[in-house]
């Protein structure tokens, strides 16, 4: 009841600036300047880092598309998969090519070796080892050779069963069930919700300071502050609007952001000195304003001032107290007295 009475009465006494609180102990601060960013409001535009366009590396016949547009999707999950009697037909093929060559390789072995001892015995000549050595070192060929072959079979059956490279969202589905395709032909789009990026364009009169120091945050509409990752500042200008993009690495969108949104980013240009109190120093009424200035004698008393910026949980403070004076460091805790 006594918070109701003291928000319709806030106004007045503000601006009278007669309201004295009872003195009481609590946590207080003494208002100091601070060094702060100087920053320039834009425009971006959230994007994902990870968004791709999965295509066929095998040929074949689509027998299951287990998933669908704007479905979610695990890493490694079957998305898509292709009819594969073409493939494991091959690579039994290349399996059976592998024994033989390996049968001629024993015979090979074994011959160079009868061979290598007779030659010791002078039975037979140095033309008949020589030819033994090269059947030997062309059987060994042809076992790299087929064991290369089942490897490319191997891979091509895999191909066959098409998994989504991360954990995301379907965006896209270029095929049906029953279509061929080759090779190189788009199957799905998809898109990770887990890391995601900010661009926005950067007028050319800002860019030295901005490449230098590369500090910036995002701006939700409920007015979130999101910390970056890392900032990619584009070394060249466009040609057309002579602005230099930023690419803004999010460090944890915290479920507030996806690709598509126009987003507020605060790129920092500069720096200046400000009076900065604590967002929880501060007492809000409609339009106004108000803090608890300790007197001398520690009796607190509600003050109008006018705000700034805020940032990182700081309230700038443009008129209404100076350096050095002591300031409550909780304004709502006065209303629950």
């Amino acid at each position: 009841m006594k918070t109701e009475i003291f928000k319709s009465v806030l106004s007045t006494l503000l601006l009278v600036g007669l309201f004295v609180a009872p003195a009481m102990a609590q946590e207080s601060f003494t208002v100091k300047k601070q060094t702060i960013n100087e920053a320039l409001s834009l425009e971006g535009v959230v994007e994902a880092i990870n968004q791709s366009t999965v295509s066929a590396q095998t040929s074949g016949t689509i027998v299951e598309l287990p998933v669908d547009v704007d479905d979610a999707v695990d890493a490694n999950q079957l998305i898509v998969r292709l009819d594969d009697t073409e493939q494991k037909a091959r690579l039994n093929r290349a399996k059976a090519n592998l024994e033989s060559a390996q049968a001629t390789l024993n015979d090979a072995q074994k011959r160079f070796k009868r061979i290598s001892e007779l030659y010791d015995q002078n039975v037979v000549s140095e033309s008949e080892k020589d030819e033994a050595e090269t059947q030997l070192e062309t059987s060994k060929a042809g076992v790299s050779d087929a064991k290369a072959a089942v490897e490319e079979a191997q891979k091509q059956l895999s191909y066959t069963q098409v998994r989504a490279p991360y954990a995301g969202i379907v965006t896209e589905r270029f095929v049906d069930l029953g279509e061929s395709v080759q090779p190189g032909q788009p199957l799905m789009s998809g898109l990770s919700l887990e890391q995601l990026r900010v661009v926005t364009e950067l007028p050319q009169q800002y860019a030295s300071y901005v490449r230098d120091n590369r500090k910036a945050q995002v701006v939700t509409d409920d007015g979130r502050e999101l910390s970056i990752a890392s900032m990619t500042f584009y070394p060249y200008a466009s040609e057309q609007s002579h602005t230099f993009r930023l690419r803004l690495n999010l460090n944890d969108p915290e479920g507030a952001l996806f690709p598509g949104m126009l987003v507020k980013v605060k790129v920092a240009v500069g720096e200046r000195n400000a009076l900065l109190i604590p967002k929880s120093a501060l007492l809000i009424e409609g339009e106004l304003r108000g803090v608890y200035v300790l007197r001398k004698n520690d009796t607190p008393q509600l003050r109008q001032v006018r705000v700034g910026e805020r940032t990182n949980g700081q309230v700038e403070i443009l008129a209404g107290l100076a350096e050095g004076e002591q300031v409550l460091a909780s304004a709502e805790a006065m209303l629950d007295e």
